[in-house]
């Protein structure tokens, strides 16, 4: 009886969760997909991962949802990408907020799931695309992101994963 007692107290144990791994506020992304690494913002006031893009355009194959596009980075070379989109995310945007407090209807992007590597550490994740080229970072990786990640981010510190090994 006593046993049987104290295997139940363990099983009563709350679980616990694996500690994050602690990033920097700017880190290496791997895209296997596009065979890009990019600079990338950790940035946990983001609900999403966003990619700089261009040319940005949606169609219809056999019958699902895809996108064409560019990357809009520096270094870019002009090479069309097409991906099966996801789903269309709803963006809404602070800054764009009237003198009542009145947001404009919310920006539509297309979603696509990206294959992608912090450190040694590989995972799909949905990545929205728009123009970023005015920002510093061309990747932006959001809160669920971090979280498929199993990431917490320390903003005094930077690329600590180094270069993506996956």
């Amino acid at each position: 009886m006593k046993s049987v007692l104290a295997l139940l107290s363990l099983l009563a144990l709350p679980v616990m969760a694996a500690e994050p791994t602690l990033y920097g506020r700017y880190e290496y992304i791997g895209v296997a997909d596009l065979d890009q690494t990019f600079k990338a913002k950790m940035d946990t006031g983001a609900l999403t991962a966003s990619l700089s893009a261009k040319d940005i355009e949606r169609f219809k194959r056999d019958g699902e949802d895809w996108v064409r596009f560019r990357l809009a980075t520096k270094d870019a070379d002009g090479k069309v990408y097409e991906h099966k989109v996801a789903r269309i995310s709803k963006i809404k945007s602070r800054a764009d907020e009237d003198e009542d407090g009145e947001a404009p209807d919310p920006a539509k992007r297309p979603v696509v799931e990206l294959e992608l590597c912090l450190g040694d550490v590989k995972r799909t994740v949905e990545v929205n695309l728009t123009d970023r080229s005015s920002f510093n970072y061309p990747l932006l990786i959001g809160a669920k992101a971090l979280r498929e990640f199993g990431a917490a981010v320390n903003p005094a510190r930077r690329f600590t994963a180094g270069k993506p090994e996956c």
